[in-house]
């Protein structure tokens, strides 16, 4: 047997002990090498991660900036859709008994559809189901929503049956003519079914509204109805003059370029046997889109390109 020392300690170790030291020590030199090879193997690690596993002890991987790939998109515009009336305003009532209320809902849903389906802008309704809203209410509704533009969808009446055509309003304090001046009086008048907390603006205050409207506003909702019209000409039948200003409630915000659009009158009959087919209404509403793609493309005339 070894004579052990006065501490208690060998004075060398046996052969075992050193065995088992020369199998730790060659494990722990071959331990990093196999971990790396299998994440080589699976591919599951990153060719930095590689790196750094690979890199002397102590040592760190240098760090990288990460690319910059381009700016930000800006946010796409909000367009905001108006369907008149609605609830317990049945707008005008057509020569068979169709609501333009339905009308201007069904037509602006299909606005919106497609609007979305192209990816380019972001939409909103003040309604989308029957429900009345006041006139002043519509705009607040735009404002809320920071729209970018805003279209106030119709199919009014008139007495004589025999006028038919799509038509584009702009806001002014006076009339562009005799016809447009009644049909302004309708619109406004719908807050009557509002009841005694809702009024229709008097004259004179909707004067002193439209003079509010900026000038850049004004460009913009002008541009906006050209470009309906336009766009209309060759595939939806129109007025003889249909581009016409009048003082509507609707369209008095001061800085949200913003139209009404009469796509037909309710009270002839070939123009409400139109608006009651989908087919039409799609029509409709792609020629409104090339109108507004068109209005949104031309930066130097818009007033408000982002929401």
């Amino acid at each position: 047997m070894t004579q052990g020392r006065p501490d208690g300690r060998n004075p060398c170790p046996s052969a075992p002990v050193l065995a088992r030291r020369a199998v730790v020590t060659a494990l722990g030199v071959l331990a990093p090498s196999v971990a790396l090879a299998r994440v080589v193997a699976h591919g599951s690690a990153p060719a930095h991660a590689v790196a750094h596993h690979a890199a002397p002890h102590g040592a760190r991987a240098p760090l990288h900036a990460p690319g910059i790939i381009g700016q930000a998109r800006p946010p796409r515009p909000l367009v905001m859709l108006d369907p008149g009336h609605g609830g317990k305003d049945p707008g005008a009532i057509g020569v068979s008994g169709t609501y333009e209320k339905h009308v201007a809902e069904a037509a602006a849903s299909e606005l919106q559809r497609q609007l979305v389906a192209s990816g380019r802008y972001r939409v909103a309704m003040t309604r989308a189901d029957d429900r009345f809203i006041p006139l002043e209410g519509r705009v607040d509704i735009a404002h809320s929503h920071k729209a970018s533009l805003f279209i106030s969808m119709h199919a009014d009446a008139l007495l004589d049956r025999a006028v038919r055509g799509a038509s584009v309003y702009t806001l002014a304090a006076r009339a562009s003519d005799r016809q447009t001046a009644m049909l302004a009086q309708t619109e406004n008048s719908a807050d009557r079914y509002g009841g005694p907390q809702v009024h229709a603006t008097s004259p004179e205050v909707q004067e002193i509204l439209a003079s509010l409207v900026t000038e850049e506003t004004r460009h913009g909702a002008a541009h906006m109805a050209s470009t309906i019209v336009s766009a209309f000409r060759p595939r939806v039948g129109l007025l003889q003059h249909p581009s016409r200003h009048a003082s509507f409630v609707v369209l008095k915000s001061a800085d949200i370029p913003s139209v009404l659009v009469e796509m037909g009158f309710m009270s002839n009959h070939m123009d409400e046997a139109a608006l009651r087919q989908a087919a039409h209404r799609a029509v409709v509403a792609g020629a409104m889109v090339q109108a507004i793609d068109h209005y949104f493309a031309t930066d130097s005339m818009v007033t408000h390109a982002t929401g």
